[in-house]
């Protein structure tokens, strides 16, 4: 198994899906790390070189903000947003939908299962 940013890529896909197990690293990001490094599209991870591992870390860790860097960015940005008291960060507080959608209905991923209220039914 290759380890690459503090995680563990599977050894039998290609390089360019096995990429996208790391935080941060899509399918348009890990199409790019691999021209870069001029590795085929149709490589797979167990074939990979030495060489070419290094070169896929070294080039990650330089252009690229992933994992546990992007996780803490968030977390930050979503901190300065309830620091501020913003409406976006009041939002994220209650959690509630922070991008305008509507919470009449629907919001059940972020609002949680439905809570029964006592003396409604009639």
């Amino acid at each position: 198994m290759a380890r690459i940013a503090g995680v563990n890529i599977p050894t039998a896909k290609r390089v360019v899906i096995a990429l996208t197990y790391i935080h941060g690293i899509g399918n348009t990001k890990a199409h790019e790390i691999c021209e870069k490094v001029g590795i085929p599209m149709e490589r797979r991870v167990n074939e990979l070189t030495d060489t070419e591992v290094i070169q896929i870390r070294e080039t990650i860790d330089a252009d690229y903000l992933v994992e546990g860097d992007l996780r803490r960015e968030n977390a930050m940005n979503i901190k300065r947003l309830l620091d501020m008291g913003i409406y976006r960060g009041l939002r994220h507080r209650r959690n509630l939908p922070v991008r305008g959608q509507r919470t009449h209905t629907n919001a059940r991923t972020r609002k949680g299962p439905a809570k029964a209220i006592a003396g409604k039914k009639k």
